[in-house]
C-alpha cells in the first residue's frame, strides 16, 4: 500500500535545546533539516523580541512556524504581568513573523477573571486573527495519592468548546489519558501537536518519542490517514545530554521518527483511529 504523507510540517520547540539558547535552537534546526521552529517565549530575551527572531529566521532560513505564548510559572513576568495583553502581544508577534499558531495552557487557578474570560477571549482571538490560538492539554498534579488540578476551566481543554487545540503527549502520559481518544475528542479542531513520549509517572517526562509508552507512532499514522495539515512540533527534553552532538543525535532521531510515522501507510479500517 502507497504512504500517504500529510501536508504537515514538522518543526523543532526551541525549548527543546534548552539549556542552550533559541538563537542556538535555529541553527540546530536548519542543520538536522527540521522544516522550521516553534519559538517558547521565555526569559531568553532573544525569545522576546521579533526583531531578532526575524533575523535569525532570515539568517538560517528556518521559518516561525508557531509560537508558544508565555504562561508558564516561570515566564509570569515575560511581556508583562497581564495574561491578556500577552495573548493579544503574542498575535501580534506570529502575524509579524509569519507564524501559523500561537500555543496556549488553560488559566491557572489563581488567575481568577483571567479565567472566567478564557473561553470567550479565545472564541474573540479565533474571530480576529487568522493566527490559531491553540489550547494544549495539561495535567492535574499528583503527590502521596493526592491529586490537585491547578488549571481553569480544566487540564482537559475538550471539555469546552475551543476553535483549536494543541495535543501533548508527555502531557497525557502525566495525566494518565488516552491520547488517541483525546485526539479523536479534538476531531478536526486539533491543529497542532507537541511529539513527545513518557512513562505515565508523574513527572512531565518530554521523552523521545518511540523511548516512553505513549501511543507516538500510532497518533502520527493516525494524522497521515486524515490528512492532517497542522503542525507536529518535536517538544523533547534534552536537559541532561552531555554535550551537543548527544543533543543534536537525539533531536535528529525524533525528527526521522515523526517523518517516518508520518509516511506510514494509510489505514484500512478508520475506526482504527479510535482505540
Amino acid at each position: 500500500m502507497l504512504p500517504r504523507v500529510p501536508d504537515a510540517k514538522v518543526a523543532l520547540a526551541t525549548a527543546s535545546v534548552y539549556p542552550e539558547s533559541t538563537a542556538n535552537a535555529f541553527e540546530i534546526a536548519a542543520r538536522l533539516g527540521y522544516d522550521g521552529v516553534e519559538v517558547m517565549v521565555w526569559t531568553d530575551p532573544v525569545s522576546q523580541d521579533a526583531t531578532a527572531l526575524k533575523r535569525l529566521s532570515d539568517y538560517h532560513q528556518v521559518p516561525i512556524l508557531a509560537l508558544h505564548a508565555p504562561c508558564l510559572v516561570i515566564t509570569q513576568r515575560v511581556w508583562g504581568t497581564d495574561p491578556w495583553a500577552k495573548l493579544v502581544r503574542a498575535k501580534d508577534v506570529a502575524e509579524e513573523l509569519g507564524a501559523q499558531t500561537v500555543v496556549v495552557h488553560p488559566p491557572f487557578r489563581w488567575q481568577r477573571e483571567y479565567a472566567r474570560q478564557f473561553v470567550g477571549g479565545i472564541q474573540e482571538m479565533f474571530n480576529e486573527t487568522d493566527v490559531r490560538f491553540a489550547v494544549e492539554n495539561m495535567f492535574p498534579l499528583r503527590a502521596r495519592g493526592r491529586e490537585v488540578t491547578p488549571y481553569a476551566p480544566d487540564w482537559d481543554p475538550t471539555t469546552e468548546d475551543f476553535p483549536h487545540f494543541t495535543l501533548d503527549l508527555s502531557h497525557t502520559s502525566v495525566s494518565q489519558s488516552d491520547a488517541m481518544a483525546m485526539a479523536d475528542t479534538m476531531g478536526d479542531r486539533l491543529a497542532h501537536v507537541h511529539i513527545a513520549d513518557g512513562n505515565g509517572t508523574a513527572r512531565d517526562e518530554h521523552l523521545v518519542p518511540g523511548r516512553g509508552e505513549q501511543p507516538c507512532g500510532e497518533l502520527l499514522e493516525g494524522l497521515a490517514d486524515r490528512g492532517f495539515d497542522g503542525l507536529v512540533v518535536v517538544e523533547v527534553n534534552t536537559r541532561k545530554c552531555d554535550d551537543r552532538a548527544e543533543r543534536e543525535s537525539d533531536l535528529a532521531e525524533a525528527l526521522a521518527y515523526t517523518r517516518l510515522h508520518l509516511a506510514a501507510p494509510a489505514l484500512t479500517d478508520r475506526t482504527a483511529w479510535k482505540r
